[in-house]
């Protein structure tokens, strides 16, 4: 009888072509669908909350799959990481309701992307972070990182292959901020869903907003520069209830 088990996992995104399968490529769906194929002994497709990019990192990514496979979920979750590289781990795996989706059922995701402000970046920060020293006006951008919450048309905020494709581009942003610790720059945004890109042109717009190219008082008519990936994290993913044992 088959079984929807849910999953949390980690991973350092550094060395992967980012969530989705792409032939000939290294993507973490592709690896966990592999292993959990081989121990189901037929395809098996592993469904994620979110199609993380090549180089983004996350703490909590959810993810969820149906097998015929007995196997109580702690041990499954044992027996998986045994086999996955070590920059990417299962957490916790729980069962959970046959029609859980984790993309489609989550409320609400949070993000946080870090700029290091220091002269000089330390190597064990230099895969996490966006190293950016030169000088900004950080008192704008917290102003600015406000005018992005409630719900607004992202649709220059998301990436430029994804503009063209006719669905909604207007998201609703619960929090938007961005705070000082130490030589750390950290910007945190929680939503109930973002585009292609969108986190990484908000960063970018902040940056712009912090030189003084853009303003802090308002949404602007464009965004700045895409950021690099490193220094985006995918936090949380939130749910209203999942039944574990339907």
């Amino acid at each position: 009888m088959s079984r929807r088990i849910r999953i949390t996992l980690s991973y350092d995104g550094t060395n992967f072509h980012g969530w989705q399968v792409q032939p000939g490529l290294s993507t973490i769906q592709g690896i966990l669908e592999d292993i959990i194929s081989e121990m189901d002994g037929k395809p098996v497709h592993v469904a994620g909350s979110g199609r993380t990019d090549a180089g983004v990192h996350a703490e909590a990514q959810v993810a969820a799959f149906s097998i015929d496979n007995p196997i109580p979920p702690d041990n499954l979750r044992r027996a998986v990481n045994r086999l996955l590289p070590p920059d990417i781990r299962i957490l916790d795996a729980v069962e959970t309701d046959p029609k859980f989706h984790p993309r489609f059922d989550s409320i609400a995701k949070t993000y946080r992307y870090v700029l290091f402000r220091g002269e000089t970046c330390p190597p064990f920060q230099w895969r996490y972070v966006h190293y950016h020293p030169y000088p900004l006006n950080e008192a704008k951008m917290v102003e600015g990182a406000k005018v992005f919450e409630g719900s607004h048309d992202f649709t220059k905020f998301s990436a430029k292959d994804d503009r063209s494709i006719e669905r909604s581009k207007v998201r609703t942003i619960y929090s938007s901020g961005i705070e000082r610790s130490g030589d750390l720059l950290i910007y945190t945004v929680r939503g109930g869903g973002f585009l292609k890109h969108m986190v990484r042109n908000l960063v970018g717009t902040l940056i712009e907003m912090g030189r003084g190219n853009l303003s802090s008082k308002r949404i602007p008519y464009k965004s700045g520069n895409t950021v690099p990936a490193k220094g985006l994290t995918m936090v949380s993913v939130e749910y209203p209830r999942v039944t574990l044992n339907p």
